[in-house]
């Protein structure tokens, strides 16, 4: 098993942003999702973990790997798939494969050969193999970019919100291409979407504000909430007034534009209120309405 290992990970941008706050965690083999909003640092975390940008101070192990000093050491076993990368040239998936595996040391052919082939089988291109790559959609595209990033064999793989954008179709294609992999290394995925991590991650965190808030198993993270999390269905009228009397998290609308609200809290709120199911999402937003009431208190 590979372990992943982050201790007092911190960077501040010139502008002033904290980026990264503290960050200690360890990340072993198995999927693994990061969780946070836009701007909360996951990307300058994936930067950082992948070698693109220093760290203001802290330590990152992969194994025996000290990744800020060995930094070549890591990316011979890192596969890394950003949130863009790249304009490709009018060559054919297999072509561009074989190519990029030149480049990554693989000189014989026969091996060459039997890398690419599986590499093409595993995120399901092998049947268009033969087309360019520019003109492949936007889920084959973030599927061939699995396919170059398996050439090395990696032992961390790193994808970078890898479905936004993606229609329902070619998200749920890329997710199984990830769940294959997900198996025999670690695999971070950085996201914004819960669902993402709910359908494939067996260990996680929430990230904002480049501090970590929670680290936990999903199922885990849910279970804590038993009993916690309280819904009602309000007229969106009475939306404000119920946000300053109750701890809500999240509200959804309905079709006759009424909304359904989550509170939540330790005893049951109000007379109206029934105790119902909590999910992840619940988590994911608990943890972000303490945060930001943390902030406004501090």
């Amino acid at each position: 098993m590979n372990t992943l290992r982050l201790l007092n990970v911190s960077k501040t941008y010139k502008n002033g942003v904290k980026a990264l706050d503290n960050v200690s965690i360890e990340i072993n083999s198995g999927m693994f999702g990061l969780l946070g909003p836009n701007g909360a640092g996951k990307s300058t975390l994936m930067r950082t973990i992948a070698t693109l940008q220093q760290p203001d101070r802290g330590e990152i192990h992969l194994d025996d790997i000290d990744i800020l000093n060995q930094k070549m050491d890591l990316r011979k076993v890192l596969g890394y798939l950003p949130q863009s990368f790249g304009v490709y040239p009018k060559l054919s998936a297999e072509n561009l494969l074989h190519y990029f595996a030149e480049l990554k040391g693989v000189a014989n052919k026969a091996d060459r050969k039997k890398i690419v082939d599986y590499a093409l089988e595993v995120t399901n291109l092998y049947s268009v193999k033969n087309k360019y790559v520019a003109g492949y959609s936007g889920g084959m595209k973030q599927r061939f970019g699995i396919a170059q990033l398996l050439l090395n064999s990696p032992k961390l793989i790193i994808v970078d919100e890898p479905t936004a954008g993606l229609d329902p179709a070619e998200r749920h294609r890329f997710l199984n291409v990830l769940r294959e992999i997900g198996t025999n290394h670690i695999v971070i995925l950085s996201t914004h979407i819960v669902d993402d991590v709910k359908e494939l991650c067996t260990d996680m965190a929430i990230l904002n504000g480049g501090k970590l808030l929670c680290h936990k198993k999903p199922a885990d993270a849910v279970l804590d909430l038993n009993g916690k999390i309280w819904g009602q269905t309000i007229d969106r009228e009475e939306l404000e007034n119920f946000e300053t009397r109750f701890n809500l998290i999240s509200s959804n609308y309905n079709q006759d534009n009424s909304l359904n609200i989550r509170v939540y809290g330790d005893v049951k709120p109000g007379e109206e209120f029934v105790q119902v199911q909590p999910d992840l999402s619940d988590v994911y937003f608990v943890h972000l309405k303490a945060d930001e009431t943390e902030a406004v208190n501090s």
